[in-house]
């Protein structure tokens, strides 16, 4: 008996980790990777301009979720392998769309949150559920990290409007305070509302990006932009070897179905 228990835990074991402090801690390392290291290959030191560093971007980013897809079970590395492709994505299209097709930082904020909910509402109308827990199958994997990667873009485009002398002009510092300050209000209401905690879920993974956003822009900037002007590639090194020891000291289990 247990042993058929324990068989159909593993048959409904989700192919993404649950969702820990240490999971949204990892998470907010990656976008902040994201943005050092998408900017170092778009402007300093490589320059290969936004174009580009979309195409290389995009190319890594399907191949992982390629490989995410083929793989029978969860696994850390793989996971965040992805995600940190999806942030360098998101950056770098972002930046394209809001800079380079000059559709600006408000249009292109909102042309991304449209398409965030559009996935949601067609995984959702596919599937029945959008809870990463119910993420085990090729089509809701496919859905997955469609939605992520929209919402990793999204989060770039919102960073970049509330930061930037084109947008809001709050700067790097104020804004990753907001950000953080409504990350907090959705953890309080994780912990003590009755609000939905799949909505909260998306609510966060798409705030903790422009979080990221705005403190690696704060550390990677020009003085005169308002940064630290840190050196982007030793920034992003740096940020990868945190998410690496991460994942190797702490347990990564995968979401699971309670039912």
């Amino acid at each position: 008996m247990k042993d058929t228990t324990k068989d159909t835990v593993q048959e409904i074991a989700s192919k993404v980790p649950e969702v820990t402090l240490v999971f949204w801690i990892i998470k907010i390392l990656a976008t902040t990777l994201g943005e050092t290291g998408g900017d170092t290959v778009t402007m300093e030191p490589l320059k290969l301009g936004y174009a580009y560093g979309t195409i290389i971007f995009a190319v890594i980013f399907v191949a992982a979720v390629v490989a995410q897809i083929i793989a029978k079970k969860y696994h850390p590395f793989f996971f965040w392998f992805t995600i940190i492709a999806t942030t360098m994505l998101g950056t770098t299209l972002a930046d394209y769309a809001d800079r380079s097709l000059g559709i600006g930082y408000a249009g292109g904020s909102s042309i991304l949150l449209v398409l965030v909910l559009l996935s949601l509402f067609a995984w959702r109308f596919a599937l029945g559920s959008v809870a990463i827990d119910s993420v085990s199958s090729p089509k809701s994997e496919a859905f997955y990290w469609t939605t992520i990667m929209f919402s990793q873009t999204l989060g770039t485009a919102l960073g970049d409007w509330t930061a930037s002398d084109d947008g809001l002009n709050l700067g790097f510092g104020r804004s990753a305070l907001i950000f953080g300050a409504m990350l907090a209000v959705i953890a309080a209401g994780y912990a003590w509302s009755k609000i939905s905690h799949t909505i909260l879920f998306w609510a966060a993974f798409i705030l903790t990006r422009p979080l990221g956003a705005a403190v690696g822009d704060f550390f990677d900037k020009s003085h005169e932009e308002g940064g630290l002007e840190v050196n982007r590639a030793l920034a992003s090194g740096i940020l990868l070897l945190l998410i690496i020891v991460l994942v190797l000291v702490f347990p990564h289990r995968p979401a699971t179905r309670k039912h």
